[in-house]
């Protein structure tokens, strides 16, 4: 059953940079009418817990987004037809059903992790087997993906930044403007 949530109302201390409400992301121009995240109710629930256990350590999570309407799926396929790094419209994708998500860590000041690349870097730096960077970036990448694992999210080979809620199958694809959820 779907039931998308904006995240914040269920974990209202992980941080948003919407990058798709900006020009600040890969196709270079504003996709998203609403700078906001809307996910699965158990898959916030999920990250929410995630959340909770990082800021143990005094971190925390930045999410860059989440539920995607199947409507902009298409925009990226138009700017990238590379199924590596965008989801063919024809099958869709997991962000369509709201049981995915992209996101980093932070800091206690807000400030991101050093990562082997930046978010939306399409290119060999941002698959999880890259290693020609940092030890500091790879440990950042690997707790990412540990901690993440823990709740059960799935990690995506070629973007380190993205995981898949285990449930996603469970979920239609959708394609509901941000602005009517």
């Amino acid at each position: 059953m779907t039931e998308l949530v904006e995240l914040l109302k269920i974990s209202p201390s992980i941080s948003l940079d919407i990058r798709y409400a900006t020009t600040n992301n890969f196709v270079g121009k504003i996709v998203y009418s609403e700078p906001c995240c809307f996910l699965q109710k158990k898959t916030a629930m999920r990250l929410d817990r995630v959340q909770k256990r990082v800021q143990k350590c005094a971190l925390g999570l930045k999410v860059f987004d989440g539920y995607r309407p199947l409507s902009v799926t298409k925009i990226f396929w138009e700017a990238l037809p590379d199924p590596r790094y965008c989801a063919d419209p024809q099958l869709g994708s997991r962000h369509n059903r709201g049981a995915a998500v992209d996101l980093t860590l932070i800091d206690a000041a807000g400030l991101e992790l050093p990562m082997p690349s930046d978010f939306d870097e399409m290119g060999e730096r941002a698959h999880r087997s890259f290693i020609d960077t940092t030890k500091e970036t790879l440990e950042h990448r690997q707790m990412l993906q540990d901690i993440m694992e823990s709740e059960g999210f799935i990690p995506l080979e070629t973007e380190w930044w993205h995981f898949d809620d285990p449930d996603w199958e469970q979920y239609p694809i959708l394609d509901i403007p941000l602005d009517s959820l």
